[in-house]
């Protein structure tokens, strides 16, 4: 692979992690009581809680509704991600990256 290759594919990355920028994802916990909302870079852009649904009696619960939520929301906008660059593995492979 050529310089210009390297550079058109380099191009193409970066296309690609600005279009992942702007993907969001929400993921919903306690029937709506916890909403996280996270971009393909795995970047958390909102936290939202609906007070109206939890119960300040029991924290473990909104704890437990609020450690799901951000771990699927990582989880899926890891695949997202993976699923855009997959495409890209084989020739960034070839560029050591």
């Amino acid at each position: 692979m050529n310089k210009f290759d390297q550079a058109k594919m380099l191009l193409k990355v970066k296309k690609i992690q600005k279009e992942l920028q702007k993907k969001t994802i929400n993921i919903i916990k306690g029937d709506g009581a916890v909403v996280v909302e996270i971009n393909g870079e795995q970047k958390i852009k909102k936290i939202k809680l609906d007070p109206s649904l939890i119960n300040l009696d029991d924290i473990e619960e909104l704890e437990l509704w609020l450690e799901e939520a951000i771990r699927d929301a990582i989880n899926e906008s890891q695949k997202l991600a993976a699923s855009e660059m997959q495409p890209m593995m084989g020739a960034l492979s070839s560029l050591g990256l």
